[in-house]
């Protein structure tokens, strides 16, 4: 019995040999008429999307073989990833054929390069975003597109529209919250919004914060005057210290959102001086705490103008730190 098994296995890694052998050979011959015949090329990419519309027409197996080679036509170069728009066949995808030839043909591509250059080519034809198209709309979710593209051993192209559908949610909560706050809606529906987006894309607060923190600063334009901006700023943020607080309970997200202020005022120039001011009003306003800040001073600042910030902070910093001895050795006589 085994050694029925090992033949069987042993013919179908031949047959499999075969077939790419002979799959080698087709994209040789493509390649090198088209290369020779240039005027070929764009005459070629028309007749496989016509292909590709009839891919009920074709027996599984057959599809099979065609998605295969697509794919390697796709990784060489042979094809531009535009192609596949015709896969989005309303009856193809209906039917379930647009997801399955998208397997194989992604299997291949995958196989010859890899997923980095498989994205950066669906980037180049706008269709990074539209992978779940390939799937009617009442199963257009990230959950069933990760599971039926895991399933079938792409977990890579899974985790890659993962991390598109995050990056889009992220833009998405940034254009609205920007429209928000130019309308002037209140702040209480603003978190609300906020928190909804949050916990439907799974966004960490620490995120939010640095989405929070942009928009708050591109709501206004900002004078050029050094002397000036930093009132004006002072007079900005204390306004928008209770949004910004929403999103700071976690010291991490504290530390964050001190990242990105030092980011800010290093690069832009006429912000460099306001730097101290704008963290000592969020530690008044209790958008930022001691531990984070002390934290920052200590190791965790970033090296944009680190000698003017932590010049700038030291007097707060020796406060802050004689404030919280002081407290420890109230704790203690109080014990």
């Amino acid at each position: 019995m085994r050694l029925e098994q090992n033949l069987t296995i042993a013919a179908m890694q031949r047959h499999s040999l075969t077939f790419w052998w002979l799959v080698e050979c087709w994209v040789s011959v493509f390649n090198k008429l088209i290369r020779r015949y240039k005027y070929l090329e764009k005459g070629f990419e028309d007749e496989v999307k016509k292909l590709l519309l009839f891919l009920k027409g074709f027996s599984e197996s057959e599809r099979n073989k065609l998605a295969m080679l697509t794919g390697i036509l796709l990784a060489n170069g042979t094809l531009n990833a535009s192609i596949l728009n015709s896969l989005y066949n309303e009856n193809l995808v209906k039917e379930g054929v647009s997801a399955a030839f998208a397997v194989k043909l992604f299997k291949s591509w995958i196989n010859e390069k890899d997923i980095n250059a498989v994205a950066a080519s669906l980037r180049k034809v706008n269709m990074d975003n539209r992978l779940m198209e390939l799937f009617p709309a009442n199963k257009q979710s990230l959950e069933h597109f990760t599971k039926y593209f895991t399933d079938a051993g792409l977990k890579e192209l899974s985790e890659y529209v993962r991390n598109q559908q995050t990056i889009g949610a992220r833009k998405e909560l940034q254009k609205e919250l920007q429209e928000q706050m130019s309308r002037g809606d209140p702040f209480k529906d603003i978190i609300l919004y906020v928190k909804e987006e949050m916990k439907k894309n799974n966004i960490s607060e620490q995120t939010v914060i640095g989405i929070v923190w942009s928009s708050v600063m591109s709501t206004v334009e900002w004078n050029k005057k050094e002397e000036l901006v930093a009132e004006q700023a002072i007079k900005h943020l204390k306004q928008y210290s209770p949004l910004l607080a929403a999103f700071t309970t976690q010291g991490q997200s504290e530390l964050t959102l001190l990242l990105k202020i030092q980011e800010y005022c290093y690069d832009n120039i006429h912000f460099m001086k306001a730097f101290q001011k704008i963290v000592v009003l969020f530690y008044k306003a209790e958008v930022l705490s001691e531990e984070p800040i002390l934290k920052w001073y200590k190791d965790a600042h970033l090296a944009k103008g680190k000698s003017v910030f932590l010049e700038q902070m030291k007097k707060f910093v020796e406060w802050l730190k004689n404030a919280e001895e002081e407290s420890e050795s109230e704790t203690e006589e109080g014990d």
